[in-house]
């Protein structure tokens, strides 16, 4: 018999609803933080690769509420990193963290880059952004691969070549990982990250999800000034977004 046909609310009734809103109070909180409360929902974050600088950069966005998918290609070594931050961190393949994230940081050896492009360019060309911290490192990748990047005219076009149609900025190119616990959301002043990219929405989105964890976006051109993003260049290291500005005029 439907409710609304009682006059009068029986005692079961009466149990069964106040049993009903305590689960409800109790579950509030746990709902809340998934969707990132009071600011409402908040974005899936995946980064691919999980080393030093996409673990730290990650774990910046899992303490802004955000759940973040950790891959590597071998996702069971980080088993304890994830514990360690909580439940809105896990760890997964590249292809379960592509699949989760609304918003992924590519984070490899920049010699990685062609052959992520091979596999999931068509599910990365379909997320909101995709933010390029990568860099062609000679030590790393070899003289003859950094050129051969520099003459596809550097570091993000040549990004947005191996994954095309993907909405891409560079960002935290240049800053160490072991800085970015320390200078997120700094006292004063906060540090200036420079961003590139061609997609001005993309651009927003980068933008806005910098300054929740702490840092000024000073978006510095398109893509094309993605070069200028790599340790070694005048933009390497951590300035102000006044410097940051400054020095993007001397470039320019």
């Amino acid at each position: 018999m439907p409710i609304a046909s009682h006059p009068f609310p029986t005692r079961r009734f009466v149990l069964s609803a106040a049993a009903s809103a305590a689960f409800s109070l109790a579950l509030a909180p746990l709902t809340a933080r998934a969707q990132g409360a009071p600011g409402g929902p908040k974005l899936k974050i995946a980064t691919i690769g999980a080393g030093r600088e996409g673990g730290a950069l990650g774990s910046l966005f899992v303490k802004e509420g955000h759940s973040v998918v950790f891959s590597s290609r071998h996702p069971e070594q980080l088993k304890d990193f994830v514990v360690g931050l909580g439940p809105l961190a896990q760890a997964g393949t590249v292809a379960e963290a592509v699949a989760f994230g609304d918003v992924v940081l590519l984070v490899v050896p920049y010699a990685a880059v062609a052959e992520i492009g091979k596999e999931h360019a068509k599910a990365l060309a379909a997320k909101k952004l995709v933010i390029d911290v990568s860099n062609p490192i000679a030590r790393r990748d070899g003289e003859d691969f950094v050129k051969q990047v520099n003459d596809e005219g550097g570091a993000g076009l040549a990004t947005q070549k191996a994954l095309p149609g993907a909405h891409i900025v560079r960002a935290f190119n240049a800053i160490g990982f072991a800085q970015l616990p320390t200078l997120a959301h700094r006292p004063g002043e906060p540090a200036g990250v420079p961003i590139a990219g061609d997609d001005k929405e993309a651009l927003a989105l980068a933008a806005d999800l910098i300054k929740e964890i702490g840092f000024e976006p000073v978006v510095v051109g398109g893509l094309a000034m993605g070069k200028y993003l790599v340790p070694g260049t005048p933009l390497g290291g951590v300035h102000t977004p006044a410097e940051i500005k400054q020095i993007v005029a001397s470039l320019k």
